[in-house]
Order: structure tokens, then sequence, then C-alpha cells
């Protein structure tokens, strides 16, 4: 809505208003809180709350911004913008190396606690009887703080109701490393409008430091927006496998948020690695003896149906989120990004589903040969994150422009816009479709199978990837992934308003690499797909 006030204003006035919020707010923009050059940058005058917001139109509710702060904000209300900002420069920070120790992760609470300089103090605490006190020492406050605790009648939990400082809190990557996804914006929103969320942030005692393991955007919300201290359910000595067990049903079984299927995944790795050192302790043996094999641990917690899908649901982890798999940067984990082009679900139905057998619990000692480099497992993981990195060095690195993204790119071509991606940018788009990997990646799966047939290699359905690759087969593959991204169909741009207009299904793409047509007859490749000619140089 326009400003009448601003309207109103001569040159010279509008330039005094100018320079007098450049002085109010010490030179910095509102929305980034950077410097402003008035010599050097381009500015906005706005309403700090929206005029439809019945914000008012004069000079005590105006900000000076940058121009392009401005124009790039994601909310109407400058105060919100602001906040959103914060979280826009963690993740600069994070991708230039400054926060966390991978350039490539997800902004998650950890890196806003680190932003803000929290996560700095272990909390002094004693409990006697129902009394849980505690001191904030390293904030010069001697002050003996007592808080009741509650059991809980039916865990025996014991918890208290507690409002800490930045400083003392953590991020509980080990229970839920989920990262920060879009809806942030909605929780910031309702915690700026004065709207309270009815559930606490829960948090655990985790060697005297208090580690936030659920509710974290709910936490995130309230950081952005300035909040020093966080009010948090804090679970007192808390059986951890019963936490683990509870978040990760809350995210199945009951779903009681969208959980994120690479989230769950981590939550089996930890709940395996804890049905190993069971086992070792139920059976005398020392942490670093791993002469049990995964068969062994199934028939010994045969009580427990989801053994099976924690042993392979942690090999799944330890391949995709491996720091060696280039492959990792190019996927969307939290399912709503719209500038990575593979999606979780995609990934997970293509790569895993498709390389690594969910039903092959190995009968071998988890550390069969392990000092010879021939474990069948860390064979398994390091031949997958080699052809992962094959994909992406051949399709995405130096061509997928994650800045441009994937966000209505087949419209873009369609009304002309889309002089901004270059081909590969487009091929990358449209190889990496869900229904079209699914096909494409049984191709490369018949490449393999080929291979150990005419070499007379005996191997166990499912079990390829566990024995050695020849350097031949390596050469086969790059081969083939070189020539499938060389097909002219994914970068052609004619065929935006027809192949690629919609979404297909898998029986669709299926037709195509076989018959090199569509199921309407309309021809889409030069001939069908044969990998015998896919494997040549």
């Amino acid at each position: 809505m326009a400003s009448k006030f601003l309207g109103g204003l001569t040159k010279d006035e509008y330039t005094a208003l100018t320079q007098k919020l450049h002085s109010i707010q010490d030179g910095k923009c509102y929305i980034c809180r950077k410097d402003i050059d008035l010599d050097l940058h381009n500015t906005n005058i706005d309403h700090v709350i929206p005029l439809a917001n019945k914000g008012k139109d004069s000079e005590d509710n105006f900000a000076l911004t940058h121009e392009s702060c401005n124009k790039s904000k994601q909310d109407a209300d400058l105060k919100v913008a602001r906040a959103l900002a914060q979280l826009t420069e963690i993740k600069r920070r994070i991708a230039d190396g400054e926060l966390g120790t991978d350039t490539s992760e997800t902004a998650s609470l950890k890196h806003v606690f680190e932003h803000i300089g929290g996560g700095k103090y272990s909390l002094h605490y004693k409990t006697e009887g129902n009394t849980f006190s505690y001191t904030l020492s390293e904030m010069n406050d001697e002050k003996i703080y007592k808080v009741p605790i509650f059991t809980d009648g039916l865990s025996g939990e014991k918890t208290v109701f507690i409002e800490l400082p930045v400083e003392y809190l953590y991020h509980d990557e080990l229970i839920n490393p989920r990262g920060i996804n879009s809806s942030i914006s909605l929780l910031v929103k309702e915690f700026y409008q004065k709207n309270p969320q009815l559930h606490l942030s829960l948090a655990r005692v985790d060697a005297d430091k208090i580690k936030i393991f659920d509710g974290q955007h709910k936490a995130v919300a309230q950081l952005l927006l300035g909040q020093r201290k966080l009010l948090v359910r804090l679970f007192i000595s808390p059986d951890i496998d019963r936490l683990i067990t509870t978040n990760t049903n809350a995210g199945s079984k009951l779903r009681q948020i969208a959980f994120d299927k690479s989230i769950m995944r981590q939550l089996h790795d930890t709940l395996y690695a804890d049905r190993i050192r069971k086992y070792q302790q139920d059976h005398h043996l020392e942490e670093n003896d791993y002469t049990f094999s995964e068969q062994q641990l199934v028939e010994y917690f045969k009580g427990e149906a989801n053994i099976k899908k924690y042993i392979n649901d942690s090999a799944k982890h330890q391949i995709t989120h491996s720091m060696d798999n280039k492959l990792r940067t190019f996927i969307d984990f939290e399912g709503r990004a719209k500038e990575l082009p593979i999606s979780y679900n995609a990934f997970e139905k293509t790569v895993l589903a498709r390389f690594l057998d969910s039903k092959r619990i190995l009968k071998t000692p988890i550390n069969y040969r392990m000092d010879e480099g021939k474990n069948p497992r860390e064979i398994e993981q390091k031949q997958i994150i080699r052809l992962l990195n094959i994909i992406a060095e051949e399709i995405y690195i130096d061509k997928f422009n994650p800045e441009i993204g994937v966000y209505r790119i087949e419209n873009k071509i369609i009304d002309g816009k889309d002089a901004d991606f270059s081909d590969e940018h487009l091929a990358a788009y449209r190889i990496s479709k869900e229904e079209i990997m699914y096909n494409w990646m049984l191709w490369l799966k018949k490449v393999i199978e080929n291979y150990f047939s005419n070499t007379g290699k005996m191997y166990e359905q499912g079990s390829e990837f566990q024995i050695e690759f020849d350097e031949q087969l390596w050469a086969n593959i790059t081969n083939f992934i070189r020539n499938l991204i060389k097909l002219p169909l994914w970068k052609n741009r004619d065929m935006a308003c027809t192949v690629f207009s919609g979404k297909n299904n898998y029986d669709y793409w299926k037709m195509v690499f076989e018959t090199g047509s569509n199921p309407d007859g309309v021809k889409v490749l030069a001939q069908p797909l044969n990998y015998i000619e896919m494997i040549k140089a």
C-alpha cells in the first residue's frame, strides 16, 4: 500500500528523512543490520509495520533499508523480515565456513546458537527430593534458583520447567539432528504476533549441558526475534533410549510431525549403535570387540521387530551423510527446498532402494577382514559413494546452479524467461525427476549386472556393491552416465510444453527408454537406450 506521507514529500524533504533515519539507525540497514553508505547504496524508506496491518503512515513507523534488502524481504512487516534475514546470514556464514565444520550443512538450531553466542556454559545444578536447584554463576548471577521436580506417573521420567539464558542451551544432534525448514517463517510470524505456541521445547541434561531435542523450530523462531531466554521442559537423567524411541515414533507411527526420512535413518543409526553396545555388555565383550554378526544381533533382539531396519538404515545413513559423498550437496533433505534438484524421497527410491538390499543381513562378524580393507559393509559404502561422486561430477558439479534452483523451470522456458540458466542446469534438473531417475538407475544397475555376468563373477542378488569392482566396470559406469546426460532431450527447450510439461509416471519413462517414444507414440529419443552402446567412451 502506497504511503501518502512519503508521496507528499519534496525531493529535499525525502533526502532529509533518509539522513535522519540513517542517523537514528546508526547507519545500519533495518533489515540486514549491515552498514548503509548513502553515497554508494540505493536505499528505500518503508513502513516498519505495514499499513495493511494498521501501521501508521508517519515518521515514527518508517525505517531505512538497502533497496536490495527491501526488494528481497521475506515478509511485509520489517520486524519479521529482519528476523528472517538473520537466518539468511546464518546460511551464508555456514557456506563460508564461519559456522559449524561442514559448509554443506543445513542450518540448524546448533548454528543459530553459535551465531547469537549461545551454547557456552554447563549448568551447575543439584537435586534434593523434589527440588531442582541451580545457579548461573558464569553470567555473574550467584542467586540459587529452585524449581519443583515433576515425576511422570507412567514413564517415571523426572522433569522440571525452567527458563534458561541461551548461553546455557545447546542443540541435541543425537536425538534430533533436523535442520531448519521453510515453515520457520510461519512460526516467526506467530510469535511476533504474540500468539504463544502451546508446546514447549523439550531438553535433557547430558553431561551438565542442556540440550534441546524437540521443538527446535519454536526455539529458533524465538531466537530470531531476539529472545535471549527460553522456557523448556527439562528431562533429568532420562532414559535416552526411551527418548529416541519416542521421538522416532512421533515422526512415524504417530505422525505428530512430518518427520524427514533422512532423520529417521539417523535415529535408527543411533538405535543400532545402542543395540551393539547392549549386546557387548550382555555378552561381557570389550567396547572394541565386534566379533559378532548382524545375524547374531537379529537373533538376540528377536523380540524387536525393527532391528533389521535399524541395521539397514544405519548402512543407508552412513552412505548418505558421509563427508566423502559429493552428491549430498544436491539432495533436498527437508522436502520443501526450491534450490536443490534431488528430493530425498527420490534419492531413497532410486539409489538407496536400488543398490542396498534392505533384506540382506550379514552372517560374517561385523569386523570381518576390516584390517585388510575387505569388510563387505565398508566395501559397499566406499563403492556406492564412489558411484554417487561420479554422478555428482558428471551431472551436477559446476553445472547445476542452486541459486537458480528448480522452481518453475519449465514454466520459465514456456514464458521465455529462461535466459538465466544454462543447458547443463536444465539437463541436471530434468534428469533428477523421481520418475526419470528411477528408470535410468534401472539401466545403470543393468550395466553392473551385465559386467558381472560377462566376466563370470558370482554374486548374490543385492550384494553387488559388497564385491570390489574392476576398474573397467568403473569406466563402463562413467561412460554410461556421460552418454546419458548428453542425450539431446535433457537440453531440448521445445519439450518444456510437451514431454516435460507435467509429472509423468514411472511407466511413461520406462517406455521412452525402451522404445524411444512415449505412450502417445511421440518420438522422444532418436533410438531406444542400449546400455552396451552407452558404456563405450
